[in-house]
Parts: C-alpha cells; structure tokens; sequence
C-alpha cells in the first residue's frame, strides 16, 4: 500500500522527453515519454545486493519506461553497451569503457529500470536551462523522474539505524511509495 504523502507529492512540470549518458559518453539516450506515462507509479528503489554491488550505493534509484521509448543516441553505442546477468533473463546495462551502470531490465519484458543519476543535469536539475532552447524548466525534471512514489523493492534488506528510516524510501509521515518486501 502506498504512503499517504504519494498522493499529494507534486510532481512538478511533466518532460516529454529526456536526455542521458554514461560518464564517458560512448553510451548516450533520449527517452520520448508516452503521453499517459505515469510518473509517479514508474520509480522506485531497490535494496537488493545485486543492485547495491551494481550501483555501489545504498539502493539503486531508478525511473522505468517502456523500452520502446527508449533511443540510444551514440553512434557506436553497441560497441561499449554490455549486460551482465547476476540473474538468468535480467540484465542491467554498463558502459565497457567507463563502467557506469545505466539499467536494469528483464529480457523478456516491455520496460527498462533506468539509473536515475545518468540522466543529464539539464533535465535532472536544470544545469544550463536559462540557455537551452529545450523546454525544461530552471529547476529541471528531478521531482517529476525521482520523486520515489513507485515501489520500493528489496525492504527486508535495510540497513537498520541508515536506510531504515528514509522517506525517500518509503518510511514515516513524508514517505512516498509502495514498500514491497519481498520480489
């Protein structure tokens, strides 16, 4: 069940589209959101070990979209785009050359987990809007793509007295999203 602050989170303007890349740059992508994407119910956490060796982070923070929306944007993107499968049929996505970590995803289904930290500063927190001719508000897309009031995978795998209590992750008065303890 959701938190109650998932309901009244504003969301703030809505993009239609997005832009993002691995450190390097070798692996670049544009995301071209359906009309009735849901902004809210498409992000997430997730706390597994997996995604924690993956991101070398707490928990993976993510924004999930139809793969069909997805449009590598890099010439050579296929070169320096590898998966590696922790489990059969799920693969999450890494650049060879710089090593960044852009998604995970099961091979057989319609969506991609992206990385919320490869989308590019422009749309994540507005670097450079004032000069953009992009319509991306001064503030970017950060609450819209990383608001956290999806799901939140993996919970029985908090750290106690660190994660345990974030609302970013779903806990207490402010805590937005779905706590889902087991996959």
């Amino acid at each position: 069940m959701a938190a109650p602050a998932t309901e009244t989170f504003d969301l703030g303007p809505l993009p239609k589209k997005i832009t993002g890349s691995c450190q390097c740059g070798k692996i670049a992508y544009r995301v071209d959101f359906p009309p009735d994407h849901d902004f809210k119910e498409n992000n997430g956490t997730c706390q597994c070990t997996q995604c924690r060796k993956s991101t070398s982070s707490l928990f993976f923070l993510y924004f999930k979209v139809p793969y069909t929306s997805l449009t590598f944007t890099s010439p050579d993107f296929d070169t320096f785009l590898k998966n590696y499968y922790c489990t059969p049929g799920m693969a999450r996505g890494f650049c060879s050359e710089c090593g960044t970590f852009l998604y995970w995803r099961k091979q057989t289904g319609p969506n991609i987990s992206l990385a919320i930290g490869t989308v590019d500063p422009l749309y994540l927190f507005g670097e450079g809007a004032e000069n953009s001719e992009e319509d991306v508000p001064k503030e970017g897309f950060g609450r819209a793509i990383a608001n956290c009031c999806g799901g939140h995978e993996w919970v029985k795998n908090e750290i106690k007295g660190v994660t345990d209590g974030l609302e970013i992750l779903g806990v207490g008065p402010n805590g937005r999203g779905e706590r889902l303890v087991e996959e």
